[in-house]
């Protein structure tokens, strides 16, 4: 057997785009034979124009459902034991999704949990944290209907939420996972605040360099059976394709939809980046500003962002993943030098006459003027955190092998400090 993999696998998405597509999934429920649905949403988007919009969809196609409208955003294992409850104590044979990463990452952890339920919650889970184990089998319908422009949950077969005891972000990845049918209606984000605006579309830009920049998918080893080959396989002639589109959309639409919510272009073309994005890095994975973001998030404990609706302290993914991303780039740009600047040119940056020892300044240059543009806040001690909490910010890392192992150039304990020291302060 080879000691590398020589394949990759490519999981489609099933997507619909257009202003006022929630108006159509009562028929789809409806055609399906759906005899009973369960409609997942958080405490605010309860209340906005997107689930009110879906009820009335599913009065109108007669198809009885029971809403389940505490998902946390930031979800945890708590949070998803809780949903998991109370999805058990119903009959149920479809569930609608509809909000930010948080809710359709929840309902894809119902879905997986009631329909295949463990001997232990950590079965599933990403390894060394969980066991890892593979979905066994077909999952019910799954209709995901965003409310931001940046997750791109809706096209992957990941669900991430932070592990209470350790402090940390891990998740469960699996193709099974994936959402049946994504709802990409541009009419739902023009409630989002631009602090939301601005992160959810930061978490496009970097699932989007990340996955382009990652290691080549023959670079990693070769699975022990085919069904054991990760989501997350490395970059591939597939996945750049989406990556880089997405960049190219981000590049030119970002400052408009956070500036603007009325900007009907602008947030269509987002949220199309960011499930194009989705298709990418779903097939590619992510690599070390994702899991340096894990901890950042899973230690907070003070820091509340404007333009959240939330009781408990929070950092928004966008933001905890893009604070990482100068430094990591600029560390990593030696690895594959050729890529950081190709993102770099997707982005709008002129990299004509530009030397490839200098990519990795490049493109960490072009992202800091873009968050400094977005109202992004500078560095880790901007939110609350200090030089003296470095070590539990590297420990946090470690375990994310699913993502950290993508980086092109592997990142030590001391490689890892120095990055978020580096990202202490940007401006």
């Amino acid at each position: 057997m080879p000691t590398n993999d020589f394949a990759f696998e490519m999981a489609t998405s099933a997507i619909r785009f257009g202003a006022g597509v929630t108006r159509e999934i009562g028929y789809d429920l409806a055609e399906l034979g759906i005899k009973h649905a369960l409609l997942i949403t958080d405490p605010k988007m309860r209340t906005l124009h997107p689930v009110a919009v879906a009820e009335e969809s599913l009065k109108s196609a007669n198809v009885p459902y029971t809403i389940y409208d505490r998902v946390r955003v930031e979800p945890t294992d708590v949070s998803f034991k809780d949903a998991i409850t109370f999805a058990n104590g119903i009959e149920f044979d479809a569930i609608v999704a509809i909000g930010g990463g948080s809710v359709i990452d929840t309902a894809k952890a119902v879905n997986l949990y009631t329909c295949y339920p463990p001997e232990h919650f950590l079965d599933y889970v990403n390894p060394p944290i969980g066991k890892g184990k593979p979905v066994p089998g077909p999952l019910k319908p799954l209709f995901a209907v965003p409310t931001t422009a940046g997750t791109g949950s809706e096209t992957t077969g990941v669900s991430i939420f932070d592990f209470a005891e350790m402090h940390a972000k891990t998740g469960i990845a699996h193709r099974r996972l994936k959402p049946t049918l994504g709802f990409l209606d541009p009419d739902n984000t023009r409630t989002m605040p631009p602090h939301v605006a601005a992160s959810t579309g930061l978490d496009v830009l970097c699932h989007a360099i990340e996955s382009y920049t990652a290691i080549h998918f023959t670079e990693r080893p070769y699975p022990d059976r085919p069904i054991m080959r990760p989501s997350y396989q490395g970059n591939n002639p597939v996945s750049d394709v989406w990556s880089l589109q997405a960049l190219r959309m981000v590049g030119q639409y970002i400052d408009r939809a956070f500036q603007d919510p009325s900007d009907d272009e602008a947030r269509s073309q987002m949220i199309l980046a960011s499930a194009y994005a989705g298709v990418g890095f779903g097939n590619a994975g992510v690599h070390l500003p994702h899991g340096m973001s894990y901890p950042i998030s899973g230690m907070n404990r003070q820091y509340f962002q404007t333009g959240y609706d939330s009781d408990h302290p929070i950092i928004p993914h966008g933001y905890s993943v893009i604070l990482n991303a100068p430094a990591v780039f600029r560390f990593t740009a030696s690895a594959c030098p050729e890529r950081h600047l190709e993102t770099a040119a997707a982005l709008g940056v002129d990299t004509s006459g530009v030397a490839l020892a200098d990519a990795g300044k490049v493109l960490s240059e072009k992202l800091t003027a873009m968050m400094q543009r977005l109202g992004v806040p500078n560095g880790l001690k901007a939110l609350g955190y200090s030089t003296s909490e470095i070590p539990a910010l590297v420990e946090g890392t470690l375990p994310q092998h699913r993502v950290t192992k993508l980086s092109p150039r592997p990142a030590s304990k001391e490689d890892l400090a120095k990055l978020f020291e580096e990202t202490m302060g940007l401006y």
